[in-house]
């Protein structure tokens, strides 16, 4: 197929791009550079040995996308282009719907126009909000807590409501946990701009010098050590969760909300001490006060992925951090 990856260059679209290109597929990816970098372009190709399409674009350019659409004979689009820091959704909630509903808006009326009914969007697990009950499952109530989550939840609605308006759709929702980790070779990974907002980079960044110590929020949880629980994905297993959903939709119309998880937790404390012992490196830390918005536990039920998608997660946390610490040490150089 020809796929078009929206946010193409950005952390988790990248590393899908490898998986669906290895498979056969071909890729274009189109992204406005916001909040990646042109480099991964050039780190990709390195990879895959072979050129890759760019288009460099904004989701809220309909025009735009429906050139690209046509152009280049797109059979399925992956939405990945969307802002995606909670803080920053609080602090600027306009600019998080203008992006990631306008923007997703943009895209569908594109599809339409180009008679393209087969996507996957890029969701999360905030849709939900605080957990009534865990393991989460996708039955669970969706509440979210912050703009990020609502424009998400949005998204996720305005697909569903296309659904029922027009059976021929076939939607894929991917409602992702924690995903972390970094392409084996090292070339590509999580690199976000300024102070990470997820634990993961920011562990790295201190690993390397490049921050002084992590701040761990809360350690009064009623969790196994008191820090919070969280369900870590590695990204190519979630990459690998994006060629099943494609494969999916091949013979399915309708619309399906997934959650693509491990279903273990880890806590913040057990991330940082696996980092340490697999790469050999000591993260000073600090606890301070709980953070607004942390609900206690956060970990997924897979088991419909497993099902409909024949889809598991394959890599450990070990595997996580010595991916992540390989990507950080050598682009950080």
């Amino acid at each position: 197929m020809n796929i078009l990856l929206t946010g193409g260059t950005g952390y988790i679209a990248s590393h899908t791009a490898v998986v669906l290109i290895k498979e056969g597929h071909k890729v274009v990816l189109f992204d406005n550079l916001a909040n990646s970098d042109i480099s991964v372009l050039d780190r990709l190709e390195k990879i895959l040995n072979k050129k890759i399409s760019f288009i460099e674009g904004d989701v809220l350019d309909s025009e735009l996308l429906s050139k690209t659409l046509k152009e280049h004979k797109i059979d399925a689009v992956i939405h990945f282009a969307g802002l995606k820091a909670v803080g920053e959704s609080v602090e600027n909630p306009l600019h998080y719907y203008e992006n990631n509903v306008g923007g997703s808006i943009s895209l569908i009326k594109a599809m339409q126009k180009n008679g393209i009914k087969k996507i996957v969007f890029s969701s999360s697990c905030t849709v939900y909000g605080e957990p009534q009950y865990l393991p989460l499952d996708e039955s669970h109530p969706t509440n979210p807590i912050n703009p990020y989550g609502f424009t998400k939840l949005f998204a996720e609605n305005i697909l569903h409501d296309l659904s029922i308006s027009d059976p021929t759709w076939s939607i894929a929702v991917l409602r992702y946990f924690n995903p972390v980790g970094a392409h084996e070779s090292g070339l590509i990974g999580e690199s976000p701009k300024g102070i990470p907002n997820n634990l993961m980079p920011f562990i790295a960044k201190v690993a390397t010098g490049e921050l002084k110590s992590l701040k761990v929020f809360g350690n009064d949880y009623k969790t196994r050590d008191g820090t919070c629980e969280r369900d870590y994905i590695h990204v190519m297993d979630l990459a690998e969760g994006h060629l099943a959903g494609l494969n999916f939709l091949e013979d399915h119309k309708g619309w399906y909300a997934i959650n693509l998880g491990t279903g273990q937790s880890t806590t913040v404390l057990e991330l940082l001490q696996a980092f340490e012992k697999i790469n050999h490196v000591k993260i000073p830390y600090e606890i301070v006060g709980r953070r607004k918005g942390d609900a206690p536990a956060c970990y997924a039920k897979p088991s419909y992925a497993n099902k409909i998608l024949d889809w598991k997660t394959k890599r450990s946390i070990e595997l996580m951090c010595e991916s992540s610490w390989k990507w950080e040490s050598s682009h950080s150089i």
